[in-house]
């Protein structure tokens, strides 16, 4: 990305040329935007289930249109883009049915006498200020444009200056789709005017993206409501009963999808001595067969990361962590914004490439010699996102998922699954709040309460 007088340019990180042009938008015009949206006709929950449902057909629709997007100004393969889409559809369904259960409850008030009772509903919080990164320039949108409309509030979005296009590709399909006039803005420009302004104006924050950047919305946003997903560490613990075909797979599989740009991908491999070696050579044949390189190549698994900076922090881990005494087992090229699927073994806890979220495609084992120590080393680090487990042991995963600081942990899978039905979100420094419609979508609301007498000699008001 860079800024011209007309614009921001947006680039593709595998050829380098502009792609497209987004606007430089100003703190002035964020306002306006936020303004509007606190305008915006407001749509009955049958009505916003009907245009999300629409949208929903229409990203099915536009499906080649949108993976091709995406992949121009992410780089992204287009078989992981086609998938980001089939995922965004299924977000834009689930949303269009929770549309119609936003309710509240009836409650009884002890200490009363039976006299009173209680119903609680829910209300919209009212803007919603979302800000978006670069790795899913689609799906990270939909997760909370489509919560945010279903629960009845105008939404804002400052999607990454990296990838902005596709967002403004998806506002225009919901205003297809019948979504009025100012319930949905995109805005972009410089992140630290265009999003403190965002932080200031919105009635609520949802972010995803770094730790830092994470921390700085959360001061901006201050006395507001605020939903953070800032990232993981993610491991994926194998013990020594485990099916190794079945996780090489999933190690390779959710460690070198999007380029290893996910933040609930991969990220470590926290393997019992006694199979380690022969997991890592499982996953290394896999990760040969990965095809990486020109993301427009419809056999290409592996695509470049967002810019070669990101490929070169990525590449000089892989180094440290080969010079602190890991065992490079395959891979380990790189090739400007391009990085070769790539396993390390016997990669220590302390290297850089583990200790730290790594955004690439890269597959570190570390060796333990028991689940106590699996325990550890998965703890070990300041995120707290999600987690998988490989094993037949149905009481020794019960501990060790008891034992885990994440905010999910899944079974025979990798920490990458999801679902729109089921809560995301971290604990530690991976976040504040749950993604997942329904769950976002209580996120997105509020709480009132209302108090009335059990028995009331309810009159009519005169005709």
């Amino acid at each position: 990305m860079s800024a011209t007088a007309h614009g921001l340019e947006v680039t593709n990180p595998y050829t380098g040329k502009v792609v497209g042009v987004a606007p430089r938008h100003r703190a002035a015009d964020v306002d306006a935007a936020v303004a509007a949206a606190r305008a915006r006709p407001r749509l009955a929950p049958e009505d916003r289930a009907k245009v999300l449902a629409a949208a929903a057909r229409a990203v099915g629709e536009r499906a080649d249109e949108l993976a091709r997007s995406i992949t121009a100004e992410a780089g992204v393969c287009l078989k992981e883009s086609a998938k980001e889409v089939a995922r965004a559809r299924g977000n834009l369904e689930v949303a269009a049915e929770e549309a119609k259960r936003v309710h509240g409850e009836a409650l009884q008030v002890p200490g009363t006498g039976g006299k009173r009772m209680a119903i609680t509903v829910r209300e919209p919080v009212g803007v919603v200020g979302a800000i978006t990164p670069f790795n899913r320039p689609l799906n990270q949108v939909v997760v909370k444009v489509a919560p945010a409309i279903a629960a009845g509030n105008g939404v804002v979005v400052k999607p990454s200056e990296k990838t902005p296009l596709t967002a403004f590709l998806l506002a225009d399909l919901m205003r297809d789709c019948g979504l009025p006039e100012g319930t949905l803005a995109i805005v972009t420009g410089d992140p630290v005017e265009v999003g403190g302004a965002l932080c200031a104006a919105a009635d609520m924050v949802t972010f995803t993206g770094g730790i830092e950047s994470g921390r700085a919305v959360a001061r901006a946003a201050a006395g507001k409501r605020v939903t953070l997903e800032l990232g993981g560490n993610d491991p994926l613990i194998v013990l020594e009963d485990a099916d190794l075909d079945l996780a090489a797979k999933l190690a390779a599989d959710q460690g070198f999808a999007t380029a290893g740009q996910s933040c609930r991908g991969v990220k470590r491999v926290i393997a019992i001595e006694g199979v380690a070696e022969e997991l890592a050579a499982r996953i290394a044949e896999r990760a040969a067969a990965k095809r990486w390189g020109d993301p427009w190549d419809p056999e290409t698994d592996v695509g470049p990361l967002i810019d070669e900076a990101a490929a070169e922090r990525v590449a000089a881990r892989v180094e440290a962590a080969v010079a602190d005494g890991a065992v490079l087992v395959c891979g380990g090229k790189r090739e400007g914004a391009l990085h070769a699927p790539t396993v390390l073994d016997r990669v220590l806890r302390s290297s850089e490439l583990v200790a730290r979220e790594t955004f690439g495609p890269v597959v570190p084992v570390i060796r333990v010699a028991d689940d106590a120590e699996a325990v550890v080393v998965a703890n070990g680090t300041e995120y707290g996102l999600q987690a998988g487990v490989v094993t037949t042991r149905w009481d020794r995963f019960i501990r060790i998922a008891r034992s885990l600081d994440v905010g999910a942990v899944n079974l025979m899978e990798g920490p990458a699954f999801d679902s729109p039905h089921i809560p995301f979100g971290g604990v530690k420094s991976s976040g504040v709040g749950r993604e997942g419609i329904r769950w976002a979508i209580d996120e997105m609301t509020s709480t009132k309460t209302i108090t009335l007498p059990q028995e009331t000699p309810w009159t009519s008001s005169p005709s």
